[in-house]
């Protein structure tokens, strides 16, 4: 996915910019960047991978080198960015939280009309320099942004520094958040609110989709009201967000207790104590074992001092080993006892496999699994929430051409909460990942958990809604 942060302010930035964006490395492995704009010595630009080091330690060492007021940073699950650009817009550096599902298509029409790509990420488009690109095709700022959202198939949200301010854009669906804060002399944009409390910043507001905001160190501006329909993903809240966000006013762990007492209160399963696969499944556990009136138990636990995040090996197997290593199982809470456990989300299933078999292992009488959504039938075409090349890695998908010769037979059935489809997938997936029983949250209990409206959440990757990748001026 990714996340970015950025500030403006009456002083100097650095140190806030630096911790801000630090604040976002949850949402992202490969990439992170940093750029500031000083008056007298302009742009400064520093770019790092993350797939084997974090941002602090890349980044530390080189604050030195960066000046100014304002600034903007990212990390990134795509391509190296900021692109620093000079443009008949003036100078500016851009940023993006963005999936470009028609990227190719898009740059063989700009390479038509004689427009050229210098940045090159293995061999790749970088996505965040053809939307800058397509900025500078514009009249204005605003104008620019625009043609970005009428072309776009997926999201894109950015943040674009330019010599007297930061502009906001998000995404014309809202899949992505931009929130602003502020404090005495500063303004700062991030994709997470948990950014803000350490560096002082109280939250202002959302921008809104499609929205556009310059801010600057004594105020906003709005460049273009909200234009779209709100499509902000509900992943947000199941795995992604920190628990201290808030999107749209509605907290991230808040949600995940609602969402777990909920479905602890309908569970009929008898068991002895609950316990969340850390980190996004806990709030999940905390609020089951209210809901179901059984203990919550910490019976494994996060390896934190070396295991903080997992980087992303390219090797499959190694990854797997990763997600295993950080996790410890307690044998003093397992053995003998019916555990329910509390996962976010099943993907591939791999790390959920490894779990079952480890609390059998550490003397777990029955093992009850508990997942915050419902099952991943269609793959995301808007956020890139896995890292998944193909929707034959889900592994309800997998299972799905395992019955019907065809991984794309029956979705609408297969994603219906107890059709007959629906009970025979999940009891194979139930087997094959050798769990006493398994049960999916409703979309009905996750809308009601996360209390928006619907038709302002994005649930595409359960039942197939939000085909619509563009949105009408």
């Amino acid at each position: 996915m990714g996340g970015f942060f950025g500030t403006i302010s009456v002083k100097d930035c650095v140190n806030d910019l630096f911790y801000g964006t630090d604040y976002n490395s949850h949402l992202g492995t490969r990439r992170a960047g940093m750029v500031t704009f000083d008056k007298t010595k302009g742009f400064s630009r520093s770019i790092h991978s993350l797939e084997r080091n974090y941002f602090r330690s890349k980044f530390e060492d080189e604050l030195e080198q960066f000046h100014g007021s304002q600034g903007v940073g990212v990390i990134s699950d795509t391509d190296p960015q900021p692109i620093i650009v000079n443009s008949h817009l003036g100078r500016y550096a851009v940023v993006t939280v963005a999936k470009i599902n028609n990227i190719r298509e898009i740059a063989d029409s700009l390479l038509a009309q004689r427009i050229h790509f210098s940045e090159q990420s293995a061999n790749k488009i970088n996505q965040t320099e053809l939307v800058a690109l397509l900025i500078n095709m514009g009249n204005t700022f605003v104008d620019g942004i625009n043609r970005v959202f009428d072309q776009v198939e997926g999201s894109c949200s950015m943040l674009i520094l330019t010599e007297d301010g930061i502009i906001l854009a998000r995404d014309r669906y809202g899949r992505t958040p931009i929130v602003i804060g502020k404090k005495e002399g500063a303004y700062a944009a991030t994709s997470e609110t948990s950014c803000f409390p350490n560096l002082d910043y109280k939250v202002v507001r959302d921008v809104g989709p499609g929205e556009i905001v310059k801010i600057k160190a004594d105020g906003i501006e709005v460049m273009q009201e909200p234009i779209g329909q709100e499509h902000i993903c509900s992943f947000l809240w199941v795995y992604y967000g920190f628990p201290t966000s808030d999107y749209d006013g509605v907290n991230v762990e808040d949600m995940r207790e609602r969402n777990g007492f909920i479905m602890g209160e309908e569970d009929d399963t008898e068991a002895d104590c609950v316990c969340g696969v850390p980190d996004s499944g806990v709030g999940m556990a905390i609020g089951y074992a209210e809901g179901h009136g059984i203990p919550y138990k910490r019976a494994v636990l996060k390896y934190t001092p070396t295991w903080p995040r997992s980087f992303t090996p390219g090797n499959q197997s190694r990854r797997d080993l990763v997600a295993k290593m950080k996790l410890i199982p307690n044998r003093a809470i397992l053995e003998g006892k019916r555990v329910v456990f509390c996962d976010d989300s099943i993907v591939r299933g791999t790390q959920l496999r490894d779990n079952v078999r480890t609390f059998f292992d550490y003397g777990a009488r029955e093992v009850h699994a508990r997942i915050s959504c419902p099952p991943l039938v269609y793959g995301c075409p808007f956020i890139n929430f896995t890292s998944s090349k193909s929707d034959l890695e889900l592994l309800s998908r997998r299972i799905i051409q395992q019955f019907e010769g065809k991984p794309d037979e029956k979705l609408e059935q297969y994603a219906t909460t107890d059709s007959p489809e629906y009970i025979r997938m999940v009891n194979e997936m139930a087997r094959q990942l050798g769990i006493t029983t398994l049960k999916f949250n409703k979309i009905e209990n996750l809308i009601k958990a996360i209390g928006l409206p619907k038709c302002r959440v994005c649930t595409h990757c359960f039942d197939g809604s939000g085909l619509c990748h563009k949105a009408s001026r």
